[in-house]
């Protein structure tokens, strides 16, 4: 049954609406809610609400609900309608009244809230250990193809390039987008828990000792600020999401490109592409394509959110409830979207007579003006000369030789990959911290 309860019965399409699915999402923030109810419960111990007794039979069941959530074994019912009254009903046929006093406090406003956020660090460290998984590969790959090919600009030649140089760009924005989520991170890491509906309670709640208790970095101090974070806080996050799949959109489409027959410049696995219905011959990179697609459905979800909760009034409105699967629908895009992308990547292969082929000797006339520019030639001047020569003076340049020559920092002939990679390596032991963090909370 619900939490809940009135005068006259609630019509049953009624209920089935503003039930919606929350009873099916609630399954994902169980082991969060579990963790954050153990927290609650040692709160209450500590100003007296609970004795030690009553603790240490609630702690037990819900170590035990805990474990049954993480193996997907914990149900929840239409009925109970979501996944705090389920977990309430286990502690209550558990621990009898111990069960029954463990919502002193708080509200499922702040409840929810809690087990969301806590569910989002979560998330998002996964997040950035599959951006790390992909960074890592795009460095293996710039390592093993040094291949020089052509760089494009409005999609058309333009300069001289290599794979190497491509791929590292892209391991570079994995790097960035590791620190945008990290920054998501630190900007949601404060506990709403104890502030109840909004308006806090008259209790000596000590928040801060369950903020400790949580490994937050903090309490997020104002009751009714943390009602109005809410969709806020889902917005942020699919925002900075929506950037991983910005430049996963461009990888896609740069590989979809550089794949045809017209290029040739990469060969994708064969084990990544579909076939046709129709055509014998096909090899469809469908994967990439619908990758891009959801690039898309990411911004939506980010709209979605805003739009939710543009226009509210302060304090907590049922319009809270859809913004929770835009949020999981997002994390579960960008991380399949992420897993694709570090499996593809290693069976990438470079058509080195393509690309070669591909390096027209009107490519260098950028970089000849500028050769002339060092000699003295004002650039304006050798610019006009080599647009009026002959581009075949230069067929005889060597691209391999010619790259080395761009040896400023970030050029294609310094790429700097050891020093990206010793990047990596860094933001691997931080990913690992906070893991372990993360462990601490769930398995004490």
């Amino acid at each position: 049954m619900t939490l809940w309860k009135r005068d006259g019965a609630v019509e049953k399409n009624v209920e089935r609406y503003t039930v919606g699915d929350d009873y099916i999402l609630d399954k994902k923030l169980l082991v969060w809610d579990g963790v954050a109810s153990r927290a609650h419960a040692r709160g209450l111990r500590r100003i007296g609400i609970l004795t030690q007794d009553e603790l240490d039979a609630l702690e037990a069941a819900l170590s035990q609900a805990i474990a049954l959530a993480a193996q997907d074994k914990f149900e929840i019912t239409v009925s109970q309608e979501d996944g705090h009254t389920a977990l309430e009903e286990f502690l209550v046929a558990k621990c009898g009244a111990a069960g029954k006093k463990i919502h002193t406090g708080r509200s499922r406003n702040d409840q929810v809230l809690t087990a969301l956020k806590l569910f989002i660090k979560a998330e998002l460290v996964k997040t950035q250990e599959l951006l790390h998984a992909v960074g890592d590969r795009l460095i293996q790959f710039a390592g093993t193809n040094p291949v020089a090919m052509p760089g494009y600009t409005h999609m058309q030649r333009a300069m001289p390039s290599s794979a190497s140089f491509w791929a590292e760009a892209f391991a570079e924005s994995m790097l960035d987008n590791i620190s945008l989520l990290h920054s998501t991170y630190v900007q949601l890491d404060s506990s709403p828990l104890g502030s109840a509906a909004g308006y806090g309670v008259s209790l000596p709640l000590d928040r801060a000792f369950t903020a400790q208790e949580l490994k937050f970095e903090r309490v997020q101090v104002n009751a009714l600020y943390v009602q109005n974070s809410r969709g806020k806080n889902e917005a942020l996050v699919l925002s900075a999401l929506g950037q991983v799949m910005l430049d996963l959109n461009k990888l896609a489409s740069d590989l979809l490109l550089f794949s045809t027959a017209e290029f040739g410049f990469f060969i994708l696995p064969e084990e990544f592409c579909t076939g046709s219905s129709i055509m014998p011959q096909k090899r469809n990179p469908d994967v990439l394509e619908l990758m891009r697609a959801k690039a898309k459905q990411v911004q939506a979800l980010h709209f979605q959110v805003v739009s939710t909760v543009s226009d509210l009034p302060s304090g907590y409105n049922r319009d809270f409830q859809l913004t929770k699967r835009p949020l999981m629908e997002g994390f579960e895009i960008v991380q399949s979207s992420l897993q694709i992308i570090a499996e593809l990547i290693p069976g990438i292969t470079v058509n080195r007579e393509r690309c070669e082929a591909a390096l027209d000797p009107s490519i260098y006339q950028a970089d000849i003006a500028l050769q002339a520019a060092a000699r003295g030639v004002p650039f304006r001047d050798a610019y006009h000369e080599v647009k009026q020569g002959d581009s075949r003076a230069a067929a005889g340049i060597d691209p391999y030789q010619h790259l080395k020559c761009k040896s400023h920092i970030g050029a294609p002939g310094n790429l700097q990959l050891e020093s990206l990679q010793h990047k990596f390596q860094l933001v691997a032991q931080e990913l690992a911290g906070r893991q372990e963090k993360l462990k601490a909370i769930t398995f004490c």
